[in-house]
């Protein structure tokens, strides 16, 4: 039996990340602050899920492996039964476990948005396959079109606290699934430098879009040099069954390079079992099947664990995206991903409420913090979803923007050292001024330590009333059609689009891509 290692994770409790320090001054928040402080899952919990895991992986076994993938465990030391599931044994999963990378990077197309995955690092990003949009002008919901896309990448291209941009929405004017992955990806690589992630289906799609992008890029091969797109492959139908055809796309990515999250969504009561650490068992099994496939095809393969578990109201059976339950199970997951030292991503921030109320705040705010804590390395859907995941708000966008920087500050919690002990401060202070409001050290650390949420509200009532009495949803709006009439990213130019349009059916127009009346 190979012997697991594990590996002790340095803590940078309170110390900038490395995109932090590549900046001039570093900010209060951003990417890649170090998780892990909350624990939901004690040691002896977490040998415990992970004997499990390897029980059922080798005991239970999957079923409608592909022909490719069968190939691959059982040259492994895996085996087909009578029954047609594909068993792994203890042996090769812990191995896999050892040997598949622990970080990587995932790049923006700018560099300047690379992100460094692993090592409980955490990360904000988009996410989800929406398929309504609620109205900019009418508030009322309706069908998710591809401007609509390109739309929210536009605009979560200048929020900070949203470090990549994966698809919200699917792109429902496409006429057929390759035009709509076709079209995903140029809508959101259109709107956006930062590193783009989405959905494909079929494993000729995967090898149309990296062709679209080596051409975007420079020619053959420059995507693989610089994989700026992620997959996220739903390989698995809950409980332990491989979808063929995503199976088939999952390979087609692990060839190709692509960064690839390895997704299993199962529904605790549901599709996984109603105990929480029943639903970890199992979303740690099917995350780790698609781990052990692509690190046979590619033993360097950029992949993270993708438990996106998720839970529903047994009264009803109906999906309950903003559960407390939700944010447990998702940190518990992101613990045994960081016991295994693998990076991993969760959904988290998510609501059931159809509009940006309190109740969404304090849906988003409770997974969000518990995900993050727990030192997940990339936090999927965690800006703009309603409605259980089946649609998106432009206000939302730039309102949960504050919401992540404040879970990014308490991520990176309270840093412990001589000066910030501050006893040399305190000793000229009740010698001198009497107060801090002065002091040098407040002047230096007012920008690095404090973060000021640009849509949050901290004035007096008095002046609030003086200025307009607005909320953050009417602030939120302002700042969304500001944007929107502003900002269109120029990294593809007029000749690159026309020919992409001569090589594929782009159905959004052109015109649409620059500014027009469209946001005045």
């Amino acid at each position: 039996m190979a012997k697991r290692v594990r590996r002790p994770r340095r803590k940078v409790h309170g110390e900038w990340s490395p995109e932090q320090m590549n900046s001039t001054k570093p900010k209060a928040v951003g990417p890649g602050f170090v998780g892990g402080q909350y624990k939901p899952l004690t040691d002896r919990e977490m040998e415990r899920i992970h004997h499990t895991v390897l029980d059922v992986m080798e005991n239970l076994g999957f079923a409608q492996a592909i022909p490719s993938m069968v190939e691959l465990v059982t040259a492994a030391g895996g085996w087909m039964d009578d029954k047609g599931r594909l068993h792994y044994p203890r042996g090769l999963v812990e191995e896999v476990i050892d040997k598949a990378p622990k970080h990587f990077i995932m790049p923006g197309w700018d560099s300047k948005h690379d992100l460094e995955i692993g090592g409980q690092r955490v990360h904000t990003g988009t996410g989800g396959a929406a398929p309504e949009f609620i109205d900019f002008e009418t508030g009322k919901y309706r069908a998710s079109y591809t401007t609509d896309l390109y739309d929210i990448a536009r605009l979560c291209d200048t929020l900070d606290n949203i470090h990549y941009f994966w698809r919200t929405n699917v792109c429902r004017d496409a006429p057929n699934m390759r035009d709509n992955d076709i079209n995903t990806v140029y809508a959101s690589i259109a709107g956006t430098t930062k590193h783009v992630g989405a959905s494909l289906v079929i494993g000729d799609y995967v090898y149309d879009v990296v062709e679209m992008l080596d051409y975007l890029m420079g020619g053959e091969g420059s995507f693989r040099k610089k994989p700026v797109l992620s997959i996220s492959c739903c390989h698995v139908v809950p409980p332990l069954r491989f979808a063929e055809e995503s199976c088939d796309a999952l390979e087609a990515a692990a060839r190709t390079g692509m960064c690839i999250t390895l997704l299993s969504a199962p529904q605790a009561g549901a599709t996984s079992p109603a105990a929480l650490a029943g639903t970890i068992v199992q979303s740690m099994c099917e995350t780790l099947a698609g781990l052990i496939f692509v690190h046979l095809i590619d033993k360097n393969a950029r992949a993270n664990l993708g438990t996106w578990p998720f839970v529903s109201d047994l009264r009803t059976g109906a999906m309950c995206a903003g559960a407390p339950e939700l944010g447990l199970i998702v940190a518990g997951c992101s613990q045994m991903a960081g016991y295994y030292g693998l990076p991993n991503s969760c959904a988290a921030g998510m609501t059931d409420s159809k509009v940006p109320d309190e109740q969404a705040g304090m849906e988003r705010g409770n997974t969000l913090t518990l995900a993050a804590t727990a030192g997940a390395d990339l936090i999927m859907e965690s800006a703009g979803m309603h409605a259980s995941l089946m649609a998106t708000n432009l206000e939302s966008f730039v309102i949960n923007n504050d919401n992540l920087g404040n879970i990014s500050r308490s991520v990176r919690g309270i840093e412990v050292n001589d000066d910030t002990l501050s006893y040399d401060v305190m000793e000229r202070v009740i010698h001198g001024a009497g107060h801090f409001l002065g002091s040098d050290q407040t002047i230096e650390r007012m920008e690095t330590d404090f973060y000021y949420g640009p849509m949050t509200d901290r004035q007096p009532p008095s002046t609030w009333e003086q200025v307009g009495e607005k909320t953050i949803q009417d602030r939120a709006r302002e700042r969304v059609r500001q944007t929107l009439s502003q900002h269109y990213p120029s990294h593809i130019s007029d000749a690159q689009d026309a020919e992409i349009r001569k090589r594929y059916n782009i159905v959004m127009p052109r015109e649409n891509m620059k500014p027009s009346r469209r946001w005045k």
